[in-house]
Parts: C-alpha cells; sequence; structure tokens
C-alpha cells in the first residue's frame, strides 16, 4: 500500500524522504524548498507536484474503462496532522484509486497546506462510499453541489440516508453558500431553518415531520481540528497527540490541567465538571467543594449516586454508611443514603434543604449557594431519586445537551457511564480531561468518539489535592 507521508523535520530527514520517494516513483517530480535556520532545523517547507507530473496511487487493472470520479480538495494543516495520508490510505483500502493533481505545503509552522485529488471508483456506488468516508477528514469536492434537503416524513425519525453528524465543525452548503452547522454533536442529523439560513444538528427523537433534513454526503464538508499553532500551546496541553497510560508523568500532566482550567476561569472559558459518587467514597468532598468555591466549576453533570452520598455525609458522616473520619461501617450505616434521599424529598428539593438550613456543607451545598446549573440524570438503580433527579432519559439529554453550550474545557471524574453520555453531547474543539483509576474508562470515550480526551489514570482524591496545590501555585494572571 502507497501512503503519502510528509512531515516537517530537520532537513536532512525530509531531503532523504523525498529522495526515496523519487527513487521508487521516478515519473513523480519534487520541486521546492526546505529552509533551515542557522541551527539546521527545518521551520518551513514548500512542495509542488506540477499537474503534468501527477502522482497517483497504483492502477487497479480491474476497474472498468470508465469509472466514476470525483475531484476533491482539503485545506490546512493537512500534513502535520496526517489527514492528508490517511485519506489517500482510505481510498485505496475502500477499492478506489488517487490522482494527486496538487500539492502546496505552507511555508511556516502556522501556514494551512493545500491539495487537490482525483478519486476513482469502480462505479459510482462505491465511489459514494469513498466520498462519505473522506468527507469525515476534511475532504471536499472541488466542482460542489448544494446539500440535498427532504422535509421529514413523520416525528422521532429520519427519513432513510440521513446525514449522520460527527463531533467535528460541520458546514453545509445552501445556495451556494458554506452555512456553519450550530449544536455540533456527534449522531445526530442536521436540520435546515425554514428559510434556509441556518442549520443545525437534532437528535433523531426531536425531528418533527416537516423538518428539512440534509440526505447523504452532498453539499456537507468537514472542518477537522487544527493543531495549536504556538509550540507553548501544544507543550502546555497536547489533546490531539495523548493517549491514556499508566505511565505518564502525572505531575506535570496536573499541572497542565490547572493552567487550562486556571485560563477557562480567568477568561471567558466554561468548565464542565462530570463526576462520579467516588469523589465522596474516597473522602474527596472537601476538595471539590473548594474547587466550586474558587470558582473552577461553572456546570455540574452528576447522577442520583453523587448527590445521595454527598447528602448522606452532610446528615451522617458516612458515605455508603463507611465513616469518612476512621473508615469503619457506621452502626446501621447501610439505611443512611436512604435517610438522607428520604429528608429531601420529604422537604421538596436540594434547594429548600439548603434554604431552611437543613443541608449546610457539601458539594450540592455549594452549588445551590452559588448558583451553579448542575444536572442529576437519573437511570433505573437509583434508591429514591432525590426530587432533583431527571428520570425521563430524552430529558435529561436536553437538558444536558442545553448546558454543554459554551462549555470549552470538561474535566470527567470517576464516572463511566456519565463521561461517555457527557462527550456524546460535546464538539471535538472542546478540551476534556478523564481522571479514573480504570485506564478502560478513557479508552471507551475515545472508541465512541470523543478522540480529543486525555486521560490520567490515578485515584480521584491525590488528584483533586495536587490539582489544587497546582492552582494556588499559579500566579494571578498566569495561564
Amino acid at each position: 500500500m502507497h501512503t503519502l507521508l510528509f512531515r516537517q523535520k530537520r532537513a536532512g530527514t525530509a531531503a532523504t524522504a523525498s529522495r526515496e520517494y523519487t527513487e521508487s516513483r521516478p515519473e513523480a517530480v519534487y520541486s521546492g524548498s526546505i529552509r533551515t535556520d542557522r541551527n539546521r532545523r527545518s521551520f518551513g517547507m514548500f512542495l509542488h507536484i506540477r499537474p503534468s507530473d501527477r502522482m497517483s496511487s497504483p492502477h487497479d487493472p480491474s476497474l472498468p474503462t470508465h469509472p466514476a470520479s470525483e475531484e476533491v480538495e482539503l485545506a490546512g494543516h493537512i500534513i502535520d496532522s496526517l489527514l492528508l495520508p490517511k485519506i489517500l490510505d482510505q481510498i485505496m483500502q475502500l477499492g478506489g484509486e488517487f490522482e494527486l493533481t496538487d500539492v502546496r505545503i505552507g511555508h511556516r509552522r502556522q501556514d494551512p497546506s493545500y491539495a487537490r485529488l482525483t478519486v476513482t471508483a469502480p462505479d459510482a456506488e462505491r465511489l459514494e462510499e469513498i466520498l462519505s468516508a473522506i468527507t469525515l477528514h476534511g475532504a471536499t469536492p472541488v466542482h460542489g453541489a448544494d446539500c440535498r434537503l427532504v422535509p421529514a416524513d413523520m416525528s422521532g425519525a429520519f427519513p432513510e440516508g440521513f446525514y449522520c453528524t460527527t463531533n467535528q465543525e460541520t458546514e453545509v452548503r445552501i445556495d451556494g453558500e458554506w452555512i456553519p452547522v450550530q449544536h455540533q454533536k456527534m449522531d445526530s442529523g442536521i436540520v435546515v431553518a425554514p428559510d434556509r439560513r441556518s442549520a443545525q444538528c437534532v437528535i433523531m427523537a426531536d425531528v418533527q415531520q416537516g423538518d428539512l433534513v440534509v440526505i447523504g454526503h452532498q453539499g456537507v464538508r468537514v472542518r477537522p481540528l487544527d493543531r495549536p499553532a504556538e509550540r507553548s500551546q501544544l507543550d502546555s496541553f497536547s489533546f490531539m497527540s495523548s493517549a491514556v497510560s499508566t505511565e505518564k508523568p502525572k505531575g506535570i500532566t496536573v499541572r497542565d490541567i490547572a493552567r487550562a482550567m486556571k485560563a477557562a476561569r480567568d477568561g471567558h472559558g466554561r468548565i464542565l465538571v462530570v463526576a462520579g459518587p467516588a469523589v465522596i467514597h474516597t473522602g474527596s468532598r472537601d476538595h471539590f467543594s473548594r474547587l466550586i468555591r474558587d470558582g473552577y466549576v461553572h456546570v455540574l453533570f452528576a447522577g442520583n449516586a453523587l448527590a445521595a452520598h454527598d447528602i448522606e455525609q452532610s446528615f451522617f458522616g458516612t458515605s455508603l454508611g463507611i465513616s469518612v473520619h476512621h473508615g469503619r461501617p457506621a452502626d446501621k450505616g447501610h439505611e443512611h443514603h436512604l435517610r438522607a434521599i428520604n429528608r429531601i424529598r420529604r422537604l421538596g428539593s436540594i434547594r429548600a434543604a439548603v434554604e431552611q438550613g437543613v443541608l449546610t456543607a457539601g458539594i450540592m451545598y455549594e452549588c445551590i449557594r452559588r448558583n451553579i446549573p448542575y444536572v442529576l440524570a437519573g437511570s433505573i438503580r437509583d434508591d429514591g431519586p432525590l426530587p432533583d433527579v431527571i428520570t425521563d432519559t430524552l430529558q435529561a439529554q436536553r437538558t444536558m445537551r442545553a448546558h454543554c453550550e459554551g462549555v470549552t474545557f470538561c474535566l470527567m471524574i470517576a464516572t463511566t457511564l456519565h463521561s461517555v453520555a457527557t462527550g456524546n453531547l460535546l464538539p471535538a474543539r472542546v478540551k476534556v480531561v478523564c481522571v479514573d483509576i480504570n485506564p478502560s474508562t478513557v479508552t471507551k470515550l475515545a472508541d465512541r468518539g470523543t478522540f480529543q480526551t486525555v486521560g490520567l489514570v490515578t485515584d480521584v482524591e491525590p488528584f483533586l489535592r495536587v490539582l489544587l496545590d497546582e492552582l494556588d501555585r499559579l500566579p494571578a494572571g498566569a495561564v
């Protein structure tokens, strides 16, 4: 399999790569230059493949005489992010061929690159399959057409063949103009407004009969995430290249998380925290409460368990019946969370318990005092539940989606199910950190499409304790 791969490396390495390519494919012509500084480090490269010297994939003799073809283009940081090689490999994996007619690589690190290629397939059906796949990586037909719109024939379901969204920024072409899709999230469809001037992601359950739904990939383009333009941004928080590992230097990672959270708090960011009951069980409640007091939590997603055990600790000094002070089971401690839930239900809400002076400490208390919005999404295993818990799954999704608007940073702590659910709602531009003692939690997030997640494998209490220490060390105004 042929893969085109260009990187901005040391001058000698890049030159070697080009020589190897020319020797293996003598008909290709490389022209351009590699700029170096006085230390011989490459800081810019320009490559142009002239149309008369096109580079293509190996020809498949089984292709018919008149196959289907389409010319596509892509722009941005397509070389160092490996988007171009990924697209070329995908074309061939799906049984097609490509012919690169133009490649231009930016001179400097922050400069975008550009590529144009002709994609050929045995038939129109195979070509559509290939175009659908590479569109997700930012490839757009050169001679594009407007998106195809079909009115929904019923409520609660899309028409057949609807475009299925990703979490990356998407645009649709209407009347020759590209319009950004609002409320970007994965696993949804795109509905265009009746005046055809705006479009938004809509989940299947919210489709209404008559909605104009985008069908197929025609007239749709995806804007893949660019890497940070400045090296300082890349070094301080390298979300896009990080994978979960138990062997990472956790101190450095926590320091970078602290910088990102402080930048969000002191700037125009919005921090979402998704937390599980292990925050209470591990004795981390006071750490979390301080994060809220210090302004590092702008919205909280959790379930019935976190709130119930937080309130249990306030009323009885236990979590799941275990004393948070001496770590031993309390007398009749197994009843404590039920009695805590019952007391709140009798008062009507968590807010009522705070306002009446019944609940005087803890995570939920701090949220109420500081008007921090929270969403408690229920499940079939919940005791009670607390009156604030949203037991309608679709309504919980809608409420969570509404609070995801404007979020720039998401911290997920010790909760697999709520983390995966939240990851499905966030666009790829949101920085996501997942902290869990189990590495598979982060793996599940990545497998389900939240590829921008950086994982930290550690227990909750030491993470929150070190995070607060790092936040305290940051000078005022530091980001």
